[in-house]
């Protein structure tokens, strides 16, 4: 299949969501699961990703700032913004993209080969609503969420990390914590946050729903899901901090 192919496949997936539940209450239930599933199972490795990044970023940038004219304040300032602008966003989104991107595209492959999709559709459910809307709905609720908790967590960690080698006081790190904070910066990395939630979840909602063949073809497109969702989250993040910073 060619890229315009399956783009316009993508459009009309996307297209086929909007439409009006047939029952309110079992779309709601649906959403839910999918806001547990991707939250509760994604929270440990965002955790300790968060914690070692803010840690490794503290102890790198106080050795590269070798020059007694630079305040110590300043490495804390660095965390705070290498946190919150790139490494909690991005780094974070392209990890999720293989523990979430994989777990939708194998869940829905496996419900196409299976035909339990076939079988919906002809109790006239709509499944690109029932299936595919509360995930990528949840992605939108709940990776954002998980995102916050990772820039809170990797300057905690930076500030532990700081204390415990020595590098830097806990005072000192926040007062550098508090000077020169941009707050554009937090909304910046919230725009970056939705966006990578949406491709990370509807990319390999495509993959599995359109999936063809065995189980074999199953884990080729969780693999393949994953890969065209991490580069379309860099080119995203590129484009996203040409246009806005």
């Amino acid at each position: 299949m060619s890229f315009f192919t399956h783009f316009g496949t993508y459009l009309l997936m996307l297209k086929g969501m909007f439409t009006k539940p047939e029952n309110w209450r079992m779309y709601w239930k649906e959403f839910m699961h999918q806001c547990v599933e991707i939250g509760i199972g994604a929270l440990p490795i965002v955790v300790i990703i968060s914690l070692f990044l803010g840690a490794v970023t503290t102890v790198q940038t106080a050795y590269q700032l070798v020059s007694p004219l630079v305040p110590p304040s300043t490495i804390a300032q660095i965390v705070r913004d290498s946190m919150i602008l790139e490494l909690s966003p991005t780094v974070v989104s392209i990890v999720l993209a293989g523990v979430v991107g994989s777990k939708i595209a194998s869940e829905l492959g496996n419900m196409r080969i299976s035909e339990q999709i076939d079988a919906l559709e002809i109790m006239g459910i709509n499944t690109k609503s029932y299936l595919v809307a509360p995930k990528i709905m949840a992605a939108l609720v709940v990776i954002p969420a998980l995102i916050v908790i990772s820039a809170v967590l990797g300057i905690w960690g930076g500030r532990t990390a700081g204390s415990m080698s020595g590098i830097l006081a806990t005072d000192i790190f926040d007062i550098g914590l508090r000077q020169n904070l941009n707050i554009y910066n937090i909304n910046f990395a919230m725009y970056k946050a939705y966006t990578f939630a949406f491709i990370l979840s509807s990319i390999p909602a495509y993959y599995g729903y359109n999936v063809k063949g065995g189980s074999l073809e199953i884990g080729r497109a969780s693999t393949s899901a994953v890969v065209v969702s991490c580069i379309l989250i860099l080119c995203a993040d590129y484009a996203l901090a040409a246009l806005l910073l």
